[in-house]
Formats: C-alpha cells, structure tokens, sequence
C-alpha cells in the first residue's frame, strides 16, 4: 500500500494542479432557490467569487443549471483564477424505501427522471468542453448511492454516465459520496473513476469535537483501506453553526465548533495534502424544513449576508 502522501501527488500529476484551499460554492441567496429557477444574478456571482478569490482557489459546484454557467461566465469574463469541480444533479432512477423523508416513485416519474439525468449528464459535457481552463474535474453526481438517499441511481447506471462522460471530455472523472457505500458497494464505480471523492460528517454522526478529526481521519482511512491505490480528495467536510436539534444536538452547533473543527481539518489536510473542499461557503436559507434553525441552512463560512462568521473573521474583518 503506497502512503497517503503518493497517493495524493497523483492527485496533483493527474490534474497538473498544485494543492490548493477549496470550497463547496452555492451562491443562492434570500428568496433565491433552484428548484424554483431563482438564480444569483451574474453580479451577485462576481461579488462571491471576489470575496473567495483571496483563501481559495478550487470551487466544488452542485450541477449544470444556469447557476453553474453563471459562475463559469464570470470566471472567464472577469479572468479569475479558479479550478473548478463540476457536478450533476441527478434525480432518482430507482424508489428507496431506506430514506427516512421518502423515496417512493411512480414509474412514470422514475422514466422522467432518467431523461433528466441524461441531459444533465449532456449539459456537464457541453460546459466542460467549453471551459476546459476552468473545469479541472467532473463529478457524476452527489450522493446518490448512499443508504438513506432520495436520489437513488444504480450503480450500473454510474458505470455507464461515466463511460458516456470519459468518451467526450479529457478531464478527470469522479463520483462524490459519503464514505460508507466506497467500502462496499461501489466497488465497479471505482474502477471506473479517476479518484475518488468523499464526505464527512462527524457531527451528524454525533461526535463531539474532541473526537472529531480523528472520525474524520478515521473515514478517510476506511476507504483508503478498500482502495489503496485510488486517489481520494474530500469533497465535503465541514461543521454547521445552528441546529434545531433535527440530527444534530442544538449544543453542537456553533460558530465556535465550526472554528476549532476548520482549523484542525486544514492543518491535517494541508500536511498530508488531501484536496478538501469545505462545505461550505455560504449559508442556504432555501434548503430544508421551513425552521430558520434547520441545520441544512447553517453550514456557511460566511452568513447569507455575506458577513464571514467567526471562522474567517481573522482573515476577512
């Protein structure tokens, strides 16, 4: 088994990219949501982008939807220096009666659903092509594997949007998931993929923050374990500030965890030069339950203002 280290600078040999800080971007505002076709504006995006350009230089992104050519437009307009992950929103091909809010589907809508992730699949070729300088990486989708998940997709139907992607574009390929479902069940992605990407959540998992980096090494380790010789970056790793208790004790949320959670996640990242995208940049009040505690809502480094929260306070006054 090479060490963790070798199996990183591939990393960087496979993309031509020196390690970097990176982040999980969503510019969606107040009264701003996708699933009702409100997008940040071009110079909303730019203002986000300004902000970021000074602590990191790779942008994790969701999916293909005008959001996403926004932030592409304006990285070549403005000529900044960004390397991005590009993703798709994949819808459920398959019910899961495993997800706790559920995942039952009519066949007519999984038949819809399918066409929708096949154009997206499309979208992600057509924008990788057209900014090769900018998009480093694709992803083919956002846990869709996992046990609890309401987008279910097979594992067989990974295969073949991988294969249909690496057949138009040059860029690096990957899948982004929780870390579980790599220690078993996506074991013929794998072999298809160029790296791997994973998420880490210690605090939904009920960790403390005493326990916290070494669960997350702990993850990281488990998949490194099952594959060996596969790079792996983190795409999703970070602490919420808020919670109404909804998965997440209320106690266990803060802008004080949030801070001693970033900092160790970076001084361990950074030394063994693991590529994290931090989850996340701003805060989102369109996602989950109505509650304005939600801990979907909370996981920004900087509130939806725009104002840095305690843990970039130091480098942004």
């Amino acid at each position: 088994m090479q060490d963790s280290l070798t199996i990183q600078s591939s990393i960087e040999k496979l993309t031509g990219l020196k390690h970097g800080n990176s982040i999980c971007y969503s510019g969606y505002r107040e009264e701003q949501d996708p699933r009702k076709g409100i997008f940040p504006s071009y110079e909303q995006v730019k203002e986000d982008l300004l902000l970021l350009a000074d602590n990191w230089s790779f942008l994790r992104l969701y999916d293909c939807s005008k959001h996403a050519e926004t932030v592409l437009s304006v990285i070549e307009t403005e000529k900044l220096d960004f390397h991005i992950m590009l993703g798709v929103d994949m819808a459920a091909e398959v019910s899961n009666p495993n997800c706790p809010w559920g995942a039952n589907f009519s066949d007519e809508q999984l038949v819809k659903n399918k066409r929708h992730n096949s154009d997206e699949i499309d979208s992600l070729i057509a924008l990788a092509a057209r900014y090769p300088k900018s998009v480093f990486s694709v992803s083919v989708g956002n846990e869709a594997s996992v046990e609890w998940t309401d987008h279910m997709v097979p594992v067989d139907s990974l295969v073949n949007y991988v294969q249909r992607i690496k057949a138009n574009i040059a860029q690096p390929v990957t899948f982004c998931e929780n870390y579980v479902p790599w220690t078993n069940k996506l074991a013929p992605l794998v072999e298809e993929l160029d790296f791997i990407s994973i998420h880490t959540y210690p605090v939904w998992e009920f960790q403390s923050i005493d326990n916290a980096l070494e669960y997350t090494k702990q993850n990281y380790q488990q998949v490194l374990a099952c594959h060996p010789d596969k790079p792996i970056v983190i795409t999703e790793a970070g602490w919420t500030t808020q919670s109404n208790g909804q998965g997440i004790e209320s106690w266990n949320a803060s802008e004080l965890l949030q801070t001693a959670y970033y900092a160790q996640l970076l001084q361990w990242t950074t030394k063994q030069r693991i590529l994290t995208f931090v989850f996340e940049a701003f805060d989102e009040p369109w996602k989950g339950s109505d509650d304005p505690q939600e801990p979907e809502k909370h996981w920004g480094l900087f509130k939806v203002d725009r104002k840095p929260k305690q843990v970039m306070q130091g480098a942004y006054s």
